[in-house]
């Protein structure tokens, strides 16, 4: 299941939580920031010890301190990125380096001090069998209970690095009413890439390929007239071969840039269509409560064709399940087979099935555990969105 950040992925699978990599980034975020905020202490208490002066120690200080905020605000923004992949940021202003301070003169040292702890004392029963005090007793069962507590120690991990990325996120992502720009903006940019490709549909279906279907019928007609052994009708007949190939091609390539069937007749049409020619048997299970709106359509039929394709190519599934219907103004579509799983999120196909879901206000989760089987769900919102009302 795809989770776009660490608090996410703990409510959603905390048993294996500690297996994922989030309890890892999540200790990376919290050294990074409290790091920085101790070499800056520690900086402050080198300069006000050092035999310069009352002042100059002080004025060393409040450089120091300066650089240090100047560093953290931009840092944070990387740092986010540990924990929250779906974060987007103000450019740096004055909130970024405020931020910093705050960040230098406080937060930093609890993220430390968190870290430290969650991590200080399993780490000291892991080097138990190093210890020369340490009895027989304990260097056996010293590894074992450190191991333990390091499992428990991800999950107060996760949750601190969630509860700080949120309220870095409440301070430096948009305001609502930036926020709900940049969401105009994308659905604007939806629209008329759904409008280009609809139209380039249009062009090829009633221009070429109008004009091929007239190619192939002449040829055809012209085969008619020669005789059978000559040598014109041998190449007119390769001719209209190639023709016909032409024509077959121009076809996939006008259904993969816009079916006409998902246009004339729907989402239901347009899915069983791809069922039907697909090298693995698709049972289909679709609920639908009629027609629904052209960009929750168009992406749920896309993400079917797509996820079909990988099913053929790589699951090794002997049969598969395409399932949809509408809840409470949300399309619901799975996509089930019974292959040899271990799917990721690493291949550029899923990415971009999960933006071309997100562009539509959607989200895409992801089950695949090896030996299958893998299970792909996508939820699209089907109503009008305020934010993507023009």
């Amino acid at each position: 299941m795809i989770s776009r950040n660490v608090l996410e992925a703990l409510g959603q699978v905390p048993l294996r939580f500690p297996l994922t990599a989030w309890p890892w980034r999540g200790l990376a975020y919290l050294l990074s920031g409290g790091g920085l905020a101790a070499a800056v202490y520690l900086t402050v208490a080198a300069m006000l010890a050092a035999p310069f002066g009352t002042v100059t120690g002080v004025l060393c200080s409040v450089l120091a301190v300066t650089f240090g905020a100047a560093l953290s605000g931009p840092l944070e923004r990387w740092r986010l990125g540990l924990v929250d992949r779906g974060v987007t940021l103000q450019p740096t202003d004055r909130r970024t380096y405020g931020y910093g301070i705050v960040s230098i003169l406080a937060v930093g040292l609890a993220d430390l001090a968190v870290a430290l702890v969650s991590i200080g004392i399993p780490g000291w029963l892991l080097l138990s069998p190093f210890q020369p005090t340490a009895t027989t007793w304990e260097k056996v069962t010293g590894p074992i209970a450190g191991v333990l507590l390091l499992i428990v120690a991800s999950y107060p991990i996760g949750a601190w690095a969630g509860v700080r990325a949120a309220v870095a996120r409440s301070v430096l992502a948009p305001h609502e009413g930036e926020l709900r720009e940049v969401v105009r903006s994308r659905a604007r940019l939806v629209d008329a890439f759904e409008t280009e490709r609809r139209r380039i549909e249009r062009d090829l279906h009633d221009g070429a390929q109008q004009r091929l279907v007239a190619l192939n019928v002449r040829l055809g007609l012209a085969t008619l007239d020669l005789p059978a052994d000559s040598a014109a009708a041998k190449e007119i007949g390769q001719a209209h071969s190639l023709a016909k190939e032409a024509l077959a091609e121009l076809r996939e390539l006008i259904r993969g840039v816009h079916p006409q069937v998902l246009s004339e007749r729907g989402l239901h049409a347009a899915v069983r269509d791809i069922a039907g020619r697909s090298p693995v048997p698709v049972d289909l299970e679709i609920e639908l409560p009629g027609r629904l709106p052209s960009a929750a359509e168009t992406t749920a039929f896309f993400v079917t064709s797509e996820t079909l394709t990988n099913v053929a190519k790589h699951s090794g599934a002997g049969r598969c399940q395409v399932t949809a219907w509408v809840e409470k103004e949300v399309l619901y579509l799975e996509v089930v087979d019974d292959g040899v799983g271990g799917a990721d999120m690493s291949g550029s196909g899923l990415t971009g099935l999960a933006d071309r879901v997100a562009a539509a206000d959607g989200r895409m989760f992801l089950s695949s555990p090896p030996g299958g089987p893998t299970r792909l769900r996508v939820e699209i919102p089907c109503s009008p969105s305020v934010l993507s009302a023009s």
